[in-house]
């Protein structure tokens, strides 16, 4: 920055003790070899790291499960959920709730059965006391269908944000406009809600609910309206793990296990989201593919007459012989386990059409499990498999998902370790 002499002296040149100049002598060329092993070293570490990550790619159709399963791997290997987290899955929850009541009032009346709602509803004039303006089930489901469905009605039952109401939840820019709007229109019908949901007629319809697609664990939402509309609610570990939000892009998050770096990716499962799986099939170590039991009556919300286990098959399949898959290990999880037990007391797997050739018990768990296990080995081009690989899984269960997380994880490692030649093929 100062000013410089026309004639610049020139720095005397220093001298080693052996008489050689400093500057270009042995110690810089030792410093320079000493930096340059130090590089290398780095890059060998760095590559050696990134040959021992295990990336997992979580796939299967919508509404499977998978992001279920994302969500347990944060809560056993990952960090907690913040405030920000646990307000935007408040909204989500009960907007779930909303989402659900359009449904089952919809098909209430696509049932024919709103003249059992008149029966019961003249059966008990009065509901307990306390419940809202002792409004009967009809009278509840009439203003339901004005406001969720119809969007006829004019008034709102009560003020959402209630008269000096603090809720702890609020509104939430990350859950989108339709899941606040819907959280709004929660709080000022939940008492409505809550009044038709515990009517003999709704329990009719939700038997029937796989015709639209309610979502079979959102029943604990609707079974506990009043802790969700409270201004002091804080989602509970279990309300995020079956909070539903559609996945629409690839989300990816990294976890440390037992010493080994885990990536894990969830991409959206419904037909339009499958486009983006392409960018994830590079250098991927393992394919968790998800298949939900439960489904095996249901159709797709995208393409109504298309039975959803036929086509999880059939990604299955696709998945399995893809060639970008030849050198992956693929496990396979048939989720709701649970949802799949309670279902099959009421739902015949022989009446759908597509596995009319089911030919063990009626409302048998294991048969009716070990026959789809079947159906997803015949997919496979390769006849050994490897029962290891196949897990049936609770995704919701933090306990069932601990278990089958670590013992996936141990596998994924082991098979990883034998493509790069440290054990020994079997």
């Amino acid at each position: 920055m100062g000013g410089c002499s026309s004639t610049p002296q020139q720095p005397a040149a220093t001298t080693s003790a052996g008489g050689g100049r400093a500057n270009g002598g042995p110690a810089l060329k030792t410093a320079t070899t000493n930096e340059s092993r130090q590089i290398e070293n780095d890059l060998e570490s760095a590559q050696q790291e990134e040959e021992g990550k295990i990336k997992m790619l979580l796939l299967g159709a919508g509404e499977s499960g998978k992001s279920t399963i994302f969500k347990q791997m944060r809560l056993l290997y990952g960090t907690e959920r913040s405030d920000d987290d646990l307000r935007m899955y408040g909204v989500v929850a009960r907007s779930n709730i909303v989402v659900a009541t359009r449904k089952l009032c919809s098909h209430l009346r696509a049932l024919g059965l709103e003249e059992d709602l008149d029966r019961e509803s003249g059966e008990n004039k009065k509901l307990e006391e306390g419940d809202h303006s002792s409004m009967t089930p009809r009278q509840a489901y009439d203003e339901l269908m004005a406001y969720f469905v119809d969007k006829t009605g004019t008034a709102t039952a009560q003020d959402p944000g209630g008269e000096g109401r603090k809720d702890w939840v609020g509104r939430s820019p990350r859950a989108g406009m339709a899941a606040n709007n819907d959280a709004e229109q929660f709080l000022a019908y939940h008492e409505v809600i809550r009044i038709l949901w515990q009517s003999k007629t709704m329990k009719k319809v939700w038997a029937k609910r796989a015709a639209v697609n309610v979502v079979d664990s959102h029943k604990e939402y609707l079974n506990d309206i009043p802790r969700i509309a409270s201004p002091e609610y804080k989602p509970t570990t279990k309300d995020v793990l079956i909070a539903r939000v559609r996945t629409t892009q690839v989300v990816m998050e990294r976890y440390r296990i037992q010493g080994t770096e885990f990536e894990m990716y969830d991409v959206g499962g419904q037909r339009s989201e499958r486009r983006k799986w392409i960018d994830c099939f590079d250098q991927v170590t393992a394919v968790i593919f998800v298949a939900a039991l439960s489904e095996y009556d249901q159709t797709l919300a995208e393409a109504k007459r298309s039975n959803r286990m036929v086509e999880s098959l059939e990604l299955f399949r696709s998945v399995c012989n893809n060639r970008a898959f030849m050198n992956t290990s693929i496990l396979l999880f048939l989720n709701k386990k649970d949802l799949f037990a309670e279902k099959i007391l009421s739902s015949d797997i022989a009446a759908q059409l597509p596995f009319s050739d089911y030919a063990g018990p009626t409302q048998d768990f294991d048969q009716g499990v070990f026959y789809f296990m079947q159906k997803f080995k015949d997919c496979l081009i390769d006849d050994e498999v490897n029962d290891a690989f196949i897990h049936v899984t609770c995704a919701t269960d933090t306990n069932n998902m601990a278990f089958v997380l670590d013992s996936t994880s141990t596998i994924i490692k082991n098979e990883n370790l034998k493509r790069s030649g440290f054990l020994g093929a079997d």
